[in-house]
């Protein structure tokens, strides 16, 4: 059964996006980079790279789980961009993603068999959204988009290259094809935004709660003007009905950090960070998940909402060259 499944998941998938999955990955990367724009991908005709993605499936087909030293030899090996840039800090290495895969297999055979087959029908949506993103911003370069399989630690990345999705995140047991839509929408939409973001400046590393949260909440204030759809309504939900609490309890914490060099040397393992960002599953008693994205979504829209020149505001808020300056035009919690 499960054998046929991924042989039908690849058939529908190279009839839907036009990739083979049979092909290396640079053959499929390269097809879909002769429709690219000088800069960046055409969005009328943006395709889904799920090459990557269908190689893991591959492994997947029989009863017994893929060892380190196939995963090493058959996805490692072979990476396409997409798992090339998913590696470092999420697939880690193959004895990673080995143990990965055996703690939850459910996970991987479950977008395997339910969403993969889905992705075909996605592609209208990318294209819709890229063609929102063309009108907003046409001088910025739109990323291809690769689907891939990690370690079961994040949903998507971007680099300057490519926007990659991790399939066993975003598709968990239990998604329906409404919802893993919606999911896949807002990264399209959120994953491209971070690809037009620079590194981080000395500001932004001495003040890294708000920093962090204007970034992402920056990407999630994109979504919405380009998908039309707020980034986790149930988290919209709760936050708005405490926002003037919640940004005291934001500025407490973002004090506190600021002034604890330790924190400052690596905010992910402090308390006030992560009450805040990087707490998917792990939010505080009570709280929606990365509460921060809500917090710079709001101020990125309330200085947008300030600005007599929009579309420069919102140029303003992609380079972010002074995130102090950010807040105090954007008038948020005064």
């Amino acid at each position: 059964m499960q054998r046929r499944l991924v042989a039908a998941v690849g058939l529908a998938l190279v009839a839907g996006l036009g990739q083979a999955a049979d092909k290396p990955a640079a053959d499929t990367a390269s097809a879909t980079s002769t429709q690219a724009h000088v800069g960046g991908v055409d969005p009328l005709a943006a395709e889904i790279d799920a090459s990557d993605a269908l190689r893991f499936a591959n492994l997947m087909k029989d009863a017994t789980l893929p060892t380190a030293e196939i995963l090493q030899r058959d996805y490692l090996d072979r990476a396409g961009l997409g798992v090339k840039i998913f590696t470092p800090d999420r697939i880690v290495d193959a004895r990673h993603l080995a143990r990965a895969i055996t703690a939850r297999p459910e996970h991987y055979r479950y977008a395997i068999q339910h969403c993969l087959p889905q992705l075909p029908a996605l592609r209208s949506d990318l294209r819709a959204i890229y063609l929102a993103y063309a009108g907003l911003l046409p001088e910025r370069p739109l990323p291809d988009i690769k689907i891939v399989f990690g370690a079961g630690n994040s949903g998507g990345t971007a680099s300057p290259e490519a926007q990659v999705i991790g399939l066993e995140v975003v598709c968990l047991p239990g998604t329906s094809p409404a919802v893993f839509r919606t999911k896949m929408r807002g990264f399209f939409a959120h994953e491209t935004a971070h690809t037009w973001q620079g590194d981080r400046t000395a500001q932004e590393q001495a003040d890294p709660l708000l920093s962090e949260a204007l970034r992402e909440g920056i990407a999630d204030y994109l979504t919405s003007l380009v998908t039309g759809e707020v980034p986790e309504l149930s988290r919209d939900a709760w936050a708005r009905q405490r926002e003037s609490w919640l940004w005291q309890e934001f500025q407490r914490d973002r004090a506190a950090l600021r002034a604890d060099s330790e924190g400052l040397r690596n905010p992910m393992a402090n308390p006030h960070f992560r009450r805040w960002i990087g707490n998917y599953n792990a939010a505080p008693a009570g709280w929606p998940f990365e509460a921060g994205y809500w917090v710079g979504m709001r101020i990125a829209e309330a200085y947008v909402a300030r600005a007599g020149d929009k579309h420069a505001a919102i140029r303003d808020l992609l380079e972010l060259r002074d995130i102090e300056a950010i807040l105090k035009a954007s008038g948020y919690g005064s």
